[in-house]
């Protein structure tokens, strides 16, 4: 599950205490920093203890947000074209065999990328 981490004004190292708290092993997709904004981070936890990562994240002065889903497809939209394909760095879009287009959201790192490069507008994040 993903799980969208805010600090504001602060450099702790939240991730690696809850971590070293609980055991549990945190992927950070992405992380970003910025002295008027905080910072940010994109992890990946297991679902079944998304709860208690994100609860002890709270407990430490973070904001939390679980993330059900990383990118929506518009299949109304979709022409197949494969731009995402050729853009996205975590191998989101893929073909099926009969070369519609197809959307793994568990690999999604909210980068945004697919959404500029798709000629219809038929991507959005869903955070």
């Amino acid at each position: 599950m993903k799980l969208l981490v805010r600090l504001y004004h602060e450099s702790r190292p939240i991730i690696a205490q809850v971590v070293k708290d609980t055991g549990i092993l945190i992927n950070v997709d992405r992380a970003r920093s910025d002295a008027h904004e905080g910072e940010e981070a994109l992890v990946d936890v297991p679902d079944e203890h998304c709860i208690l990562i994100s609860e002890r994240m709270r407990s430490l002065g973070a904001e939390v947000r679980i993330l059900e889903e990383g990118i929506r497809h518009d299949d109304d939209e979709c022409v197949d074209c494969g731009a995402c394909i050729s853009i996205c760095p975590k191998g989101v879009f893929y073909f099926d065999d009969e070369w519609k287009l197809q959307v793994n959201t568990k690999k999604c790192i909210l980068c945004g990328r697919c959404i500029i490069s798709c000629p219809h507008s038929a991507l959005s994040l869903s955070y």
